[in-house]
């Protein structure tokens, strides 16, 4: 009896090495291959900068998305749009799938494409995919269309964005026009006086008043 109790409890101590085993080389593997964003042509897929912890923003104020075009690439919104594929077809006639075929999406109606049944929250929307609202759309689908039946976090990472849109609008018989970046900020215009403070006296100085049209007179020195 001692001796089975001893084959069984060994039986299970190595079940127990070999599982932790195949754990740790699991983790290895998928560490490295997640890890092959640090290398290569420096592109991240969003879904993967998650999953790794890489932060998705820099902390610096997101730019319109025209800005972020300038410097896309349809051959990195191709790979992006493999997350995709699960649910949509991106061909000439191609079948709808999950979700709707996205050829020829760009500049077309939201929720128009023939044959495809769109929830309320989207068809509601109105109006015609461009780059903003579907920049807007990728970023975060529930935000853009609240209770939309689309169960996808969104793009995070606004140079993905630009990336997967590109993509997108080179999928189309007749792609748009990729807006040019917007000017660059003048300098000094961040310092810019916010509006309810223009005017305002500054305290023991008397140096600013505010003018009838509300702008600012300085008094000349006396």
């Amino acid at each position: 009896m001692d001796n089975r109790s001893n084959t069984i409890a060994g039986w299970v101590l190595f079940a127990g090495i070999v599982a932790l085993g195949a754990i740790i080389v699991t983790g290895e593997y998928f560490d490295h291959e997640l890890d092959s964003c640090e290398s290569g042509d420096g592109y991240c897929p969003s879904y993967v900068a998650d999953a790794t912890g890489t932060p998705a923003d820099s902390g610096e104020p997101e730019q319109p998305i025209a800005f972020y075009l300038a410097t896309a690439d349809a051959a990195r919104g191709e790979k992006a749009f493999a997350q995709c594929k699960a649910c949509h077809a991106i061909a000439p006639g191609g079948a709808n799938g999950i979700g709707p075929n996205l050829y020829d999406t760009m500049g077309k109606p939201i929720a128009g494409h023939a044959g495809f049944a769109y929830s309320s929250a989207l068809s509601g929307i109105g109006g015609t995919w461009g780059w903003d609202n579907m920049s807007d759309w990728l970023a975060s689908p529930s935000g853009f269309a609240s209770g939309t039946a689309m169960k996808f976090a969104g793009i995070k990472d606004p140079q993905n964005r630009a990336d997967m849109l590109l993509y997108l609008n080179q999928m189309s018989a007749s792609p748009l026009a990729v807006p040019p970046p917007p000017p660059p900020a003048e300098e000094g215009e961040d310092a810019a006086v916010p509006e309810d403070q223009v005017g305002v006296l500054e305290e023991g100085t008397g140096n600013v008043v505010e003018s009838v049209d509300g702008g600012v007179d300085v008094p000349e020195a006396e």
